[in-house]
């Protein structure tokens, strides 16, 4: 009987001495990360089973929207430019003005010699929020501007791209109120974008 309680006993002085040393190991992040905006915890678990899902980080950290099979490659990029307009967030991304867009596509083909399937990125960007965005942190500036990136798949399905914003918004400490409050608003219109233009409503 003695040896049983002193086993006990030994067990209860390991259990309290594992606890201790936990609480001095991740007191200090546990207390760190109840800082963190209160979604934080919902957009890390999301972005944690996407990389679990896919296997790889890129694809956890995009939205995409498939583009309708009847719309041409002109039909998606006349829809964002129109509801861009129309949303007040300017196009600007035009490294070479005629194109409004980087070609990427046409940048391969010009270096290798041969076709490559279609691959165009356009920039939008509200000056304002994004000088608000900086003045919160310069790490934002590689966030900026707002990309969407228009991707023939190699079956010739078209696809939309664009970063998910959430973990820039809600993954640290909450966002002053007036800057959370423009961050969500560039991300609606941003998802209003690719799903119009997705499918070719303007």
């Amino acid at each position: 009987m003695g040896l049983i309680r002193n086993l006990l006993a030994l067990i209860g002085l390991v259990v309290v001495a594992a606890v201790i040393w936990a609480g001095v190991q991740y007191g200090p992040l546990l207390a760190q990360a109840r800082q963190l905006d209160e979604r934080a915890p919902q957009v890390y678990a999301e972005l944690f089973r996407k990389v679990l899902e896919t296997g790889n980080s890129a694809d956890a950290t995009v939205w995409k929207r498939k583009v309708a099979e009847d719309l041409s490659v002109e039909d998606v990029e006349t829809t964002l430019v129109n509801v861009a307009n129309e949303l007040n967030i300017q196009n600007v991304g035009r490294a070479i003005p005629e194109e409004g867009g980087l070609p990427l596509s046409k940048q391969v083909e010009a270096s290798t010699g041969k076709p490559y399937r279609f691959v165009k990125i356009y920039m939008f960007c509200n000056a304002l929020t994004a000088a608000k965005m900086l003045d919160y942190t310069d790490a934002y500036s590689a966030y900026l501007p707002c990309r969407i990136s228009l991707v023939e798949d190699k079956t010739g399905q078209l696809w939309l791209y664009t970063l998910n914003m959430d973990l820039m918004i809600y993954g640290g400490r909450p966002l002053p109120a007036d800057l959370k409050s423009e961050a969500e608003h560039v991300k609606e219109v941003i998802l209003e974008i690719m799903d119009r233009a997705a499918q070719g409503e303007f």
